[in-house]
């Protein structure tokens, strides 16, 4: 009896063993894949990044709330790597063999680039910044917005619109300001060919190093080169103080100043300079400003967190991300089910969902056999009164992308 007694309580012991180092198999085990973020809450992208993560982490939180996708809950696994390649790739190796690891969200276009062959050997798609190199590849890679250089020649096509609404004859002159590093230059691999496409004349692009305290000689410098409208490259709040700068030397009044995709927010920019952004377009590839803040779903920061609320549109892109990947995720299972689900399967299906929605967050999803962009569409946005509201519905970016000798 003592020896039954004793074989039945190692057997517990090696079961439960077992279970702990395999929590996928045995009786009962849950079903669920694994989805890394090498992303970066410190640096200079933190002002977006933590919001944008927010938004992914509260969605996929919800969805296993809901009992997953067809019973497939997801394990996220988001961490700071800093803005850092070295950090991200370590990082990569070491979770690289994470149970069912079937998605990698990368924030940096540089940590793209260096882990892109390592993921594609471990046949994992990654989803990068929207840089155009990823969409020219068609590969392993999807964009987390359109390139932006699509996006730039968008807000050309509307800058040639508003000219000539205003009654002014031809086409305007645009100056353009970015950081100098490969970010800052990436909007004119495609979007300089597109300006000489539809006749706009581009000035020579004003390049500053990442965290300069004032903008005054670029900005001066373009006024005098006789911009009508500039396009500012860059992060928050960074871009926010180029507006602020510009204000300052009264070009608010003369010179239309566009911000780009990580420009000017409400609860950054406008926030604590209203009267100096009165008047700021922002070309968006998602939700912002008064839409975000009055969307359903951005109500989940309460549910999830007790921190102060977020910025919303980085939030609400953050969240899109989460939708796109359910969608993926869904076709996958149903592709070839639990037991076969890997990576390969959900790069498959990430091709398979082309048109669907992110729940009007952006506009239609773009994925497909020969697109890598999330989605073509933008909107624009007008700072008026102290909140950024909408001037245009969605409307369709230019493929500047095969403009551009890659």
């Amino acid at each position: 009896m003592e020896k039954k007694k004793l074989l039945a309580f190692f057997g517990a012991l090696f079961l439960t063993m077992a279970m702990a180092f395999n929590p996928t198999s045995g009786i009962g085990a849950e079903k669920y894949v694994t989805y890394l973020g090498l992303e970066d809450f410190t640096g200079p992208i933190a002002g977006i990044t933590v919001s944008f993560n927010e938004g992914l982490r509260h969605h996929i939180n919800y969805v296993n709330d809901q009992g997953g996708v067809d019973g497939v809950k997801i394990k996220p696994i988001l961490l700071d790597t800093r803005y850092d390649t070295s950090r991200a790739v370590s990082a990569f190796k070491r979770y690289r063999r994470e149970h069912k690891l079937v998605f990698i969200l990368i924030t940096s276009t540089g940590v793209g680039k260096a882990l892109y062959p390592l993921t594609v050997r471990d046949k994992v798609p990654i989803q990068v910044p929207g840089v155009g190199y990823f969409q020219n590849l068609l590969g392993w890679a999807i964009t987390y917005a359109p390139p932006y250089q699509d996006m730039f020649g968008a807000s050309m096509d509307w800058m040639v619109d508003d000219w000539k609404k205003k009654g002014n004859p031809g086409k305007p002159v645009v100056g353009y300001m970015g950081w100098d590093n490969p970010f800052g230059r990436e909007n004119l691999l495609g979007g300089r060919e597109y300006a000489e496409k539809i006749g706009v004349k581009l000035l020579k692009p004003e390049y500053y190093p990442v965290g300069s305290l004032k903008h005054d000689l670029w900005l001066t410098r373009l006024k005098d080169y006789g911009a009508k409208y500039i396009f500012v490259s860059g992060t928050d709040p960074e871009n926010s103080n180029v507006v602020r700068d510009a204000y300052a030397l009264g070009m608010m009044k003369d010179v239309q100043l566009i911000s780009g995709v990580w420009g000017t927010t409400m609860e950054t920019g406008v926030a604590f300079h209203p009267e100096e952004f009165e008047g700021e377009v922002i070309c968006s590839p998602g939700i912002r400003g008064v839409d975000a803040r009055a969307h359903p779903l951005a109500k989940l920061w309460k549910r999830y967190t007790k921190s102060k609320p977020p910025v919303q549109f980085s939030y609400m892109l953050g969240m899109s991300l989460g939708i796109m990947f359910e969608k993926a995720l869904k076709v996958a299972v149903q592709d070839v089910g639990y037991e076969k689900l890997n990576g390969e399967a959900v790069y498959r299906a990430l091709q398979k969902i082309t048109g669907e929605d992110t729940k009007g967050i952006t506009g239609p999803i773009d994925l497909s056999p020969t697109s890598r962009r999330i989605t073509r569409d933008v909107k624009f946005y007008r700072v008026t009164g102290g909140k950024i509201v909408p001037i245009t519905d969605w409307r369709r970016c230019p493929d500047t992308v095969s403009l551009h000798k890659w």
